[in-house]
């Protein structure tokens, strides 16, 4: 592992922009790329990101870098913070610039062609040894850009790589925690979409209060079923990347999943609600690959069952919440 140098950030969304932000205001040089070098290229010029994060001026050790070559010339680490479908050509291309370097993830989802943990693609496509790491927590980028206090998780099955990652990320009011659960964390990350969109979806139909921290009680037992059949730990998904981005997303308009489910309740198409976004909604891809395993698997996910009927088989939204209602009684867990 390098201890020296600049990190690269890979993707200027909303959410690479706020870690490259979070990176460089904790002392750290940081390489910013994303793949519209016009775009990277005004991030240079204005000093801040005026789509998604208008309101943060950029720190001094935060660089602009349209070229994928100079963004990752002698990284001290890479961070991929790209939506899932683009992962693993991201994955590629860093692997093959600069081999020597430990790459830290905060996608959240799965991936999309083989319906797998994205732990699974590193492990294949990376040079045997090489560090990694999942990022993953209760965070919306405009607080994290903003400085306001949050916390995440970041988890390696390499305690130095868990340490550096960490050292680098955590300061002023962003707090990171290390774990060695890898598949607990990318669990919760990708999960906690589903039930913010059923959450929004309830919300949208009016149901109140009462359903929402209902969907969400029951969420987390699917995540916990999910998580058990691919090896996650309890307690992971007991706290901030499970239960504590689950609340998060859930209750929150900052939620673009969220917002999507509100959209869908309205009576939107799926393309038309991801329009009115205009941002990645990694639910509506995730839950379709979720569902797949869990019939593999014989897994009871009921409302993962339910939002995947509502986006991709045609089933009236109201229709799901008659249906997960007339579920006959069972034990809690």
């Amino acid at each position: 592992m390098s201890t020296a140098g600049a990190v690269a950030v890979l993707g200027a969304g909303s959410w690479g922009t706020a870690l490259a932000i979070q990176l460089a205001r904790s002392g750290v040089e940081t390489r910013l790329w994303g793949r519209d070098w016009q775009a990277i290229e005004a991030l240079r010029s204005t000093r801040r990101n005026a789509r998604y994060l208008p309101d943060q001026i950029f720190p001094e050790l935060l660089h602009p870098e349209p070229d994928l070559g100079r963004a990752l010339k002698n990284p001290r680490a890479i961070v991929l913070a790209v939506p899932s479908v683009a992962f693993a050509s991201v994955l590629d291309e860093a692997a093959r610039r600069a081999p020597a370097a430990g790459i830290i993830w905060a996608t959240k989802g799965l991936d999309p062609s083989s319906a797998r943990l994205l732990h699974t693609l590193a492990d294949e496509r990376l040079a045997p040894g090489t560090p990694c790491a999942v990022l993953s927590g209760p965070t919306f980028a405009g607080e994290v850009a903003a400085g306001l206090p949050a916390a995440v998780t970041l988890a390696s099955r390499r305690e130095d790589f868990a340490t550096l990652g960490a050292e680098l990320l955590h300061g002023g009011r962003f707090r990171v925690y290390t774990s060695d659960d890898v598949v607990g964390v990318e669990v919760g990350g990708a999960l906690k979409n589903i039930f913010a969109i059923g959450a929004g979806i309830a919300d949208g139909l009016g149901f109140g209060a009462n359903t929402r921290a209902a969907l969400i009680a029951r969420g987390l037992q699917e995540m916990m079923r999910f998580g058990a059949l691919l090896g996650a730990r309890r307690e992971t998904l007991m706290g901030l990347a499970g239960l504590g981005d689950l609340v998060l997303t859930c209750t929150d308009d900052q939620s673009r999943n969220r917002r999507f489910g509100l959209a869908i309740a309205q009576g939107l198409d799926v393309g038309a609600a991801l329009a009115r976004v205009g941002q990645t909604v990694e639910g509506a891809q995730t839950v379709r690959q979720v569902w797949r395993v869990a019939a593999a698997g014989a897994l009871d996910m009921p409302i993962t069952a339910e939002v995947h009927a509502i986006l991709w088989v045609g089933k009236a939204p109201l229709a799901a919440v008659n249906a997960l209602l007339a579920r006959p009684p069972g034990t809690e867990n």
